[in-house]
């Protein structure tokens, strides 16, 4: 095996790879989980209780 084989092999993993986080990413089972933390930047923080500083 010289080094264009091994630069083969590496490659197909790397594509093996990316499908499967693509194959991931748009499954349907993570809709839910992809849902709740686009959700995340728009719901309220709690408001502080008294005594606590708002900086802090």
């Amino acid at each position: 095996m010289d080094i264009n084989d091994l630069r083969s092999v590496i490659t197909v993993l790397a594509f093996v790879t990316f499908i499967g986080i693509v194959a991931w990413a748009w499954s349907s089972r993570q809709k839910a989980v992809f849902d709740e933390a686009a959700r995340l930047p728009l719901e309220d923080d709690e408001p502080p209780t008294t005594g606590q500083h708002a900086g802090r």
